[in-house]
């Protein structure tokens, strides 16, 4: 194998592990917004804070997945 080849199967590796790096956000994205409409349900007096808590959620998980392509970009 030469180095070209080389360069490409590392290429590839890069794209599949950003493919894997945005399954947990967005695993994560779903179970937010699932159990935030069924705490909302449960308790509809209680939906202001839930939605601040929600809110700070999908923050903290959106920063994972930016993380991830960042780590993308800087192994191409």
């Amino acid at each position: 194998m030469n180095l070209v080849t080389l360069a490409a199967i590392a290429g590839n590796f890069s794209v599949f592990g950003y493919g894997m790096a945005v399954l947990g956000p967005s695993i994560g994205l779903g179970m937010i917004f699932g159990k935030a409409m069924e705490s909302i349900a449960r308790q509809p007096e209680a939906s202001g804070k839930i939605n601040m808590l929600v809110f700070i959620g999908f923050a903290v998980v959106e920063v994972l997945g930016l993380l991830g392509f960042v780590a993308f970009m800087m192994a191409r």
